[in-house]
C-alpha cells in the first residue's frame, strides 16, 4: 500500500506526464536520451518533492525542475556522452501523418538552438506567459520579450533557409 507522499506524488506525475515529456523532447531527438532524461527529471522531482510544499504553482515547479534537469544533462553530456538505456516504449510525437511535417521540422529547427533559447520557445509554446516565463528561467520580463523576438525571427530566417 502506498504512503501519501507517494500517492500524491503519482498523482502529480501523472498530471504534468505529457509537461515531463515535452521538456524531453525538446532536448533530444534519441528515444533512448528522451527516456534516460524522463527518469532523470522524476528522481530530482521526487527527491524535491517534499520540501515544495505547494508553495508555488506545481506546473512552474515541474517546469523548473525539469528545464534545470535537462539543461544541466545536456551541459554534461557534451562532456561524457553515455547514456543508460532505458525501455518505456512511449512515443508522444512518432506518427507517419503528413501534417506533422511541418511539426517535426519546427521540432528540428529549435533543437538546433542552444539549450537556453530551446527553453523559452519550450515555455512559449506551452501558452505560458511572459512572467510564468521569467520566473522559471530566472531572467527579467523585458528580457524575455527580447530574447523570444530574436529566437523568432532566426527560426523564420532558418525556416526559409530550408524551403530554398
Amino acid at each position: 500500500m502506498k504512503n501519501l507522499k507517494e500517492q500524491l506524488f503519482e498523482e502529480m506525475v501523472q498530471r504534468y506526464q505529457r509537461t515531463i515529456y515535452t521538456v524531453c523532447y525538446m532536448f533530444s531527438t534519441d528515444t533512448e536520451e528522451i527516456n534516460d532524461l524522463f527518469q532523470e527529471i522524476l528522481v530530482r522531482l521526487w527527491l524535491g518533492f517534499e520540501s515544495f510544499k505547494n508553495r508555488s504553482d506545481a506546473g512552474t515547479w515541474i517546469y523548473r525542475v525539469a528545464l534545470n534537469t535537462a539543461i544541466n544533462i545536456n551541459k554534461r553530456s557534451h562532456r561524457h556522452p553515455a547514456p543508460i538505456s532505458l525501455n518505456m516504449d512511449i512515443d508522444l510525437y512518432d506518427s507517419e501523418d503528413p501534417s506533422l511535417q511541418q511539426v517535426r521540422q519546427l521540432h528540428q529547427l529549435i533543437h538546433e538552438l542552444d539549450v537556453m533559447d530551446r527553453a523559452l520557445v519550450l515555455l512559449w509554446l506551452e501558452g505560458m506567459c511572459y512572467d510564468d516565463i521569467a520566473a522559471i528561467i530566472g531572467i527579467s520580463v523585458d528580457n524575455v520579450g527580447v530574447k523570444l523576438h530574436r529566437i523568432k525571427k532566426l527560426l523564420i530566417e532558418k525556416s526559409k533557409s530550408v524551403h530554398e
